[in-house]
């Protein structure tokens, strides 16, 4: 019998992770268009992610069994549509239940009208409106491009004079739209779940790092380490989240006709008072937690999106398998490029690459940013954490950056 094939699209650390996964499986992996690294793991096949014509000619062509999309860029082309359109089997939302995740202004005006609690916030397509909104504003505000994405100008702004500064700078920019909203302090977690789009199931809660400093200081990212399990979720938060969020969510999609499929995270920040409020969402893993979560799903993914797309997922699935391991990751940057990675070779964590470059030689070589992704995956937290860590180290190169505290407070996980 012939190995199914399955092809992903993407070329961020996500889909390197999905790859790295797959590879796991009795099946064939492609990727497109894939990067360097992932060449290395899979085949890639050369077709940009917003040709989704082109991608599904390939697939009636080499007999693709199922296809999967975390790409936004393949999502806002409308991939999932146009693939079901033509009795293709596809793991993504369609473009039209994915906006919640893709476009941050259409996200809190949904979260609004669902009465889903989100913090104040306000949104504006001229400069001037959001200068007055901002002159009464609570401080501090995080202040955001619409799109949401990793790679999405955002910052959190103290004081009036910086806020000003940064939505002149966004709408300079071209952004037609600028999201203000009020900082929550708290604990910020993301809340992974798996749909048909009418049945959900939780796939896992990771504990997010999104300044890029320790303590929560310098600039706002889309992550740079997280921890998995959650252990600050209780199952009573979890219950809450599902039947007061995710229930409410997959209902309105439903109704105008939009139902989701695939992963969807649900971004929250959870109050000392042992409250939470929701404040994003997000089409798929993200690059920082993709491993974490990843590692520790006990179930065949192939069977479980496939169960998805064909419709048997209420049927087939009462509950998702989770190991009773913890996983910890931390994103390593670098503050120049070209210097030569070294140690790669004595880690034993898991290493998922953003786009590094390879010199003549063959040896890796550092981009600007974000670099890699370790993650370390054991029986505890602290266990994972001090592995990770001593990992870190081995990493040697000019320049090299990090957060040092991820899951640092935690002792008996």
């Amino acid at each position: 019998m012939e190995k199914k094939k399955v092809l992903i699209i993407g070329s961020s650390a996500k889909e390197y992770a999905l790859a790295k996964k797959f590879k796991e499986y009795d099946c064939e992996v492609f990727v497109a268009p894939g990067n360097a690294r992932i060449k290395d793991i899979v085949e890639c096949v050369d077709i940009r992610e917003n040709n989704v014509q082109e991608i599904l000619e390939y697939v009636l062509e080499n007999d693709i069994h199922l296809t999967i999309a975390p790409s936004e860029i393949a999502i806002k082309n409308n991939i999932s549509e146009l693939f079901s359109a033509n009795g293709q089997l596809i793991f993504a939302p369609s473009a039209k239940s994915a906006e919640i995740a893709l476009s941050r202004s259409y996200a809190k005006k949904f979260l609004y009208k669902s009465r889903i609690s989100t913090p104040r916030f306000g949104i504006f397509d001229k400069p001037q409106m959001a200068f007055d909104y901002l002159k009464n504003a609570k401080m501090p505000q995080v202040i955001r491009a619409d799109e949401a994405s990793n790679s999405a100008d955002r910052l959190v702004c103290t004081t009036f004079s910086s806020a000003k500064t940064f939505v002149e700078d966004l709408f300079y920019k071209g952004e037609e739209k600028v999201v203000l909203e009020d900082y929550v302090y708290g604990h910020e977690f993301t809340f992974y779940i798996i749909t048909d789009g009418y049945n959900a199931l939780p796939l896992g809660i990771a504990a997010n790092y999104k300044f890029m400093e320790n303590n929560d200081g310098g600039i706002l990212t889309s992550g740079v380490g997280a921890y998995v399990p959650d252990y600050k979720i209780s199952k009573d938060i979890e219950n809450n989240i599902m039947t007061n969020v995710v229930e409410k969510v997959l209902n309105l999609l439903q109704r105008k006709e939009s139902p989701y499929l695939g992963i969807l995270g649900i971004e929250c920040v959870l109050s000392d008072d042992g409250n939470f409020v929701t404040l994003d969402f997000k089409p798929f893993l993200s690059d920082h937690d993709a491993d974490a979560v990843l590692n520790l799903i006990d179930e065949n993914l192939l069977t479980l999106f496939e169960a998805c797309a064909i419709g048997s997922f209420a049927d087939d699935y009462e509950s998702i398998n989770i190991s009773d391991n913890s996983s910890v990751s931390c994103v390593i940057s670098s503050r120049t490029e070209g210097k030569v990675i070294e140690g790669l070779d004595l880690v034993e964590s898991d290493i998922t690459p953003f786009a590094l470059a390879k010199n003549k030689y063959l040896e890796f070589e550092t981009i600007v940013g974000k670099n890699l992704v370790l993650t370390k995956t054991a029986k505890t937290l602290s266990r994972a954490r001090q592995h990770l860590y001593e990992d870190i180290e081995q990493i040697k190169f000019d320049g090299k950056k990090y957060r040092s505290d991820i899951c640092k407070q935690v002792e008996k996980f």
